[in-house]
């Protein structure tokens, strides 16, 4: 199950190029995001562009910002399969997920963090994906799957992603770009060696 809310950047307003105040299920720290369409065009990402083969029709954009954060925090579950327990037993696998990319040979990009917590707010470690640079796109426009997977560590309670969407040169547009944003838990079987 995931457990990212609009990981996806299909929900709530927004579908062109034009910034937008709210994104569901993230706080806007910083800037002022754009979820924009496939079909908008002009320069953006394309439904025939290098991207997520089951994309939606939308995607994160920095919009008209230098940088742009969002920000959500994530519980992880408290019982079942993944509960706490298999956490703190360290049987427990994250599986973080991006498709990041930017806008043909600009160096503008986008970095996803997952930072998991305690019960008490504080950081017990760190999963970084991105950016994408233009050489690893090969100059081309379109976004890139990164993917992380590890264990959760024992202890850990929260997970908080911050998608921050980066303008790295001059120009009115950042285009850094974010979609199909996923978190994920599986809970392992067998012995832990020491």
């Amino acid at each position: 199950m995931d457990l990212v809310v609009n990981g996806d950047a299909e929900s709530g307003p927004g579908g062109t190029a034009e910034p937008v105040e709210s994104v569901v299920g993230w706080t806007v720290r910083q800037g002022a995001p754009a979820l924009i369409r496939y079909s908008v065009g002009g320069g953006y990402p394309e439904p025939g562009d290098p991207g997520p083969a089951q994309r939606g029709s939308r995607f994160f954009s920095g919009g008209n910002s230098p940088r742009t954060a969002l920000v959500q925090d994530v519980s992880l579950p408290a019982a079942g399969r993944t509960g706490r327990r298999a956490v703190d037993a360290g049987r427990v696998r994250f599986t973080a997920t991006a498709w990041l990319g930017g806008y043909a040979t600009q160096e503008d990009g986008a970095r996803l963090s997952v930072e998991f917590r305690d019960g008490k707010g504080t950081p017990v470690a760190l999963a970084v994906l991105g950016p994408v640079t233009a050489a690893e796109r090969k100059s081309a426009t379109g976004l890139f799957e990164r993917k992380a997977t590890a264990a959760v560590p024992p202890g850990a309670r929260t997970a908080r992603l911050l998608l921050v969407l980066t303008r790295s040169g001059s120009g009115m547009s950042n285009d850094g770009y974010a979609d199909a944003i996923s978190l994920t838990l599986e809970t392992t079987t067998g012995d832990r060696s020491s």
